[in-house]
């Protein structure tokens, strides 16, 4: 595959998780995947949700309740469904993080070819990228449903380079998870792990982050001196 640009240099990607990294939704997952486990009779903490956001809905109910080895998985549709009803509810007010818009276009403008990786559902993206609203900054956009397998699998980013057209060594992964970070190590691409999602700076480098922000506007001031440098 040709993966060079009209300068004859090579296509970069910069890869973006949404919920938590661009959009700030992961405490809203959080309550509505615990009313969802509540309803059902499931007593789960939201310290302990919190931590399993950035998975895709099955794997986190099997990483929260436990594998179809272990338990009766048949309500676990139900369980999504219900989720996904409570969520939307929220769909027109999702709340953006501060400069995530600016930090797509700047990408954009120096030539990254930007690709969002999510678990989201159709209707979620577009209320997400809605939320983001940099549109016209975003190349395509990489969703577990493509993959067989979602993040920390590094399917989904496999498939977003290819969306790209780019090569895993000129790519960068920002993500707020440690899910988003195995998913960029296995993949062979460079994680930046950002802290508004919630997630302490030490497990994101432990996951393989090669750098840590505060949010979005912080990674923006200083591009210069990050791996998109």
């Amino acid at each position: 595959m040709d993966r060079l640009n009209r300068r004859g240099r090579e296509n970069r990607a910069a890869l973006f998780d949404v919920d938590g990294t661009l959009a700030d939704t992961n405490h809203l997952h959080v309550v509505c995947w615990w009313e969802a486990l509540r309803q059902a009779g499931h007593h789960v903490s939201m310290h302990a949700i919190h931590r399993a956001i950035g998975l895709p809905g099955e794997d986190l109910l099997a990483h929260l309740l436990g594998d179809g080895r272990e338990r009766d998985t048949d309500g676990d549709e139900a369980l999504g469904a219900a989720h996904d009803t409570l969520y939307g509810t929220y769909f027109d007010r999702l709340p953006r993080i501060d400069a995530a818009d600016e930090l797509l276009r700047a990408l954009g403008g120096r030539g990254w070819r930007v690709v969002l990786v999510t678990s989201a559902g159709s209707e979620e993206l577009d209320a997400l990228r809605r939320a983001v609203d940099a549109d016209d900054a975003i190349t395509a956009t990489a969703s577990s449903d493509d993959v067989d397998e979602g993040k920390p699998a590094p399917d989904p980013v496999h498939h977003a380079l290819d969306l790209a057209d780019a090569p895993a060594h000129a790519s960068v992964f920002v993500g707020d998870t440690v899910w988003d970070m195995q998913a960029a190590a296995r993949a062979g691409v460079a994680g930046v792990g950002l802290l508004c999602g919630g997630i302490p700076r030490r497990d994101l480098e432990e996951a393989g982050a090669r750098a840590v922000y505060r949010d979005p506007a912080d990674l923006l001031g200083r591009l210069d001196r990050s791996p998109f440098a």
